[in-house]
């Protein structure tokens, strides 16, 4: 596994293998009993690891694979990496309406983007260490398998460890869906699409959701003839139907192809090239290309933990725990993808924070009670917090929709970048957010404001008595402010306000 996934062999790939799975690496005798025993060396794991050590505690951490788990190896990290290369390679082909000449000349290498991407890993790798957590912050580290033997105890490469408190945070891996055909015809996902050197010519893209979206876009910029297939009638079906509705639009002027509403019946090797049989209303039809991404969904890592052993309770979508993140073993917690709805890198970090108060300091935190924003990192991103409109209907809340476009801020139609909203969901009669979406180039950054204000029980009418810079795009989060305030001047208001107004004037 190891190998597979510090491919190619290069000088930045020894680098990141020597910090998250170094090949000379001798694990430590066990010490005694620990406070807390880590199985996992993800995101989830490392925020456990070093906020107990720092807290004092004495802790183990276990990691079979790589430390810093998917989201350094093959997720957050290489993807945004790549994402970046192909937003500069767009923005350089786009340049015309700016005055930008020469454009004919803009020639995309994506070997120098994949190596570029794999140095800068390689360098923050150095955060996730094993060498930095056992110097700088006192874990033993242990690399190996871990396994419960009991309910106090874990085995990894035959050394026993005894632990007062568990953190079982082994993560999630990508899923293949029942394709006939497909393993044989061989397949990326994101465990290894970051190991090309060669761009692919034809790319077809398994999975309309966040990854497969991200990915068909930046391959489509690098030059990449990119089909994009969906079972469901849009891309990110879980969206804000107008949100993909945006980027839906913006895939069709980038010429990225889009087959929505369809079914694949299987995969046929033709030579170098791979077949997939596609139906759609009954009628079938093929799809060429030369490598297939599957973007489809991920599955808990619960093999070899001997759960059994410590009467831990899982099921199909991970780990059973509570909301305080305790699973059926009393002394075990949980956190991150192998537990989680969410599986998002800074859900894992929130979470890992509640564990460390519940299991170490008998705390009560509730994982309910988190507010979680996400974004989809395409061109629009796309990002949101809290319910959609249709969450507040199932829960029988009569919701205020407030949107403004983002063509209606100066900002971003200088900077080109109109294509886009904000949308707010307030519940009826207050100004009570109940949720927001945004789609705009950076709307990773602008949710936050957002996210504090559901999390502070901030109403809106907070954010329009803030003063934003201007021209900003972020502004357009005030606009809505603005739009809310204008609900409150009824008729009747307007109406007493004109008569005080016509008084003064007498």
């Amino acid at each position: 596994m190891t190998e597979t996934l510090l491919q190619p062999d290069t000088e930045e790939n020894r680098i990141l293998a020597a910090n998250v799975h170094p090949p000379d690496w001798v694990n430590p005798e066990p010490a005694g009993r620990y406070n807390l025993v880590v199985i996992g060396g993800g995101t989830a794991g490392l925020v456990c690891a070093a906020g107990a050590a720092g807290l004092g505690a004495k802790v183990a951490l276990i990691e079979r694979h790589l430390l810093g788990g998917d989201c350094l190896n093959v997720g957050c990290v290489p993807s945004k990496g790549v994402i970046r290369a192909s937003r500069a390679v767009f923005d350089a082909r786009s340049g015309g309406e700016f005055g930008v000449r020469g454009l004919e000349e803009v020639h995309a290498d994506f070997g120098q983007a994949m190596e570029r991407m794999r140095r800068l890993r390689a360098g923050i790798s150095r955060h996730d260490s094993a060498r930095r957590f056992r110097d700088e912050l006192g874990v033993d580290v242990f690399i190996g398998q871990g396994s419960f033997t009991g309910p106090d105890a874990i085995e990894v490469e035959g050394k026993r460890l005894l632990f007062a408190r568990a953190a079982l945070c082994a993560g999630a891996r990508a899923q293949a869906p029942p394709i006939p055909g497909l393993s044989q015809a061989g397949y990326l996902t994101n465990e290894t699409v970051f190991s090309l050197t060669e761009l692919p010519r034809r790319l077809a893209v398994i999975g309309a959701g966040p990854i497969g979206c991200e990915l068909a876009q930046a391959f489509a910029r690098f030059g990449s003839q990119v089909t994009l297939i969906e079972l469901a009638p849009q891309i990110l079906g879980r969206e804000d139907r107008d949100a993909a509705g945006v980027l839906q639009a913006a895939f069709l002027r980038e010429g990225i192809g889009m087959e929505l509403g369809v079914k694949i019946l299987g995969v046929e090797t033709r030579a170098a090239e791979k077949l997939l049989r596609l139906e759609r209303d009954g009628q079938p039809f093929d799809l060429v290309a030369d490598s297939i991404l599957v973007g489809a969904g991920r599955v808990p890592n619960l093999e070899g933990l001997g759960l059994e052993a410590a009467g831990i309770v899982s099921g199909k979508g991970g780990v059973t725990v509570s909301d305080t993140l305790r699973t059926s073993n009393p002394r075990v917690y949980a956190a991150g993808d192998i537990c989680s709805a969410y599986k998002f890198t800074h859900m894992a970090d929130a979470q890992a924070r509640i564990l460390i108060a519940n299991a170490l300091f008998r705390g009560r935190q509730k994982n309910s009670a988190l507010t979680v924003p996400w974004c989809t990192y395409t061109d629009p991103e796309i990002a949101h917090v809290g319910m959609y409109e249709g969450d507040a209907a199932g829960q029988g809340i009569e919701v205020t929709t407030l949107t403004v476009p983002l063509a209606e801020l100066d900002r971003a139609v200088l900077d080109g970048e109109s294509d886009g909203f904000a949308r707010v969901h307030l519940r009826q009669g207050t100004d009570r957010i109940l949720g927001a979406t945004v789609v705009a180039r950076h709307a990773g950054e602008m949710i936050n404001e957002f996210s504090l204000a559901i999390t502070a029980g901030l109403g809106i009418s907070a954010i329009g008595r803030t003063i934003h810079p201007y021209p900003t795009q972020a502004e357009v989060i005030k606009r809505l402010a603005d739009s809310y305030n204008r609900t409150r001047l009824t008729p009747l208001v307007k109406r007493l306000l004109a008569a005080w107004l016509s008084w003064q004037r007498g």
